[in-house]
């Protein structure tokens, strides 16, 4: 694992890379059912979140976006992982909850802006479970 890069949820998880343009809020902007991005302000309206390596550079919304998370996570239609220039709290606990309740685990990654830009140009993302980041 590099140096530029922190776990916050292990795990191992590998998928089609979807870079998000601006943060997404679970709550209000995410379909937990579908896995589709629902928020009509976002620029990626429409797209899904199933099985994908998702980056988003920084979380947004309300407490209740960690159970959200947690539901579309249970099932099958959240993100494979996701991959964030900042940790957000709210995000870690879906995920963890998710692990924890279910026991599917989507790992969590922090990693520095060069690798933030060179994995959303990525088409595929693999994590393996020491955390290791390959694109």
């Amino acid at each position: 694992m590099s140096e530029a890069q922190r776990v916050l949820v292990a795990g191992e998880a590998s998928g089609l890379v979807l870079a998000l343009g601006e943060p997404l809020s679970f709550w209000g902007g995410f379909e937990s059912e579908t896995g589709t991005i629902i928020d009509q302000a976002h620029p990626q309206v429409g797209e899904s979140l199933a099985g994908r390596v998702v980056t988003m550079a920084v979380g947004r919304g309300s407490s209740s976006a960690s159970t959200v998370l947690a539901e579309a996570i249970r099932l099958g239609t959240g993100p494979a992982a996701l991959i964030m220039r900042e940790p957000d709290e709210i995000v870690n606990l879906g995920a963890i909850v998710a692990d924890e309740l279910y026991g599917i685990t989507v790992p969590i990654l922090i990693v520095d802006e060069p690798t933030f830009i060179a994995i959303a140009a990525a088409e595929r993302a693999t994590i393996s479970p020491s955390g290791t980041l390959t694109f």
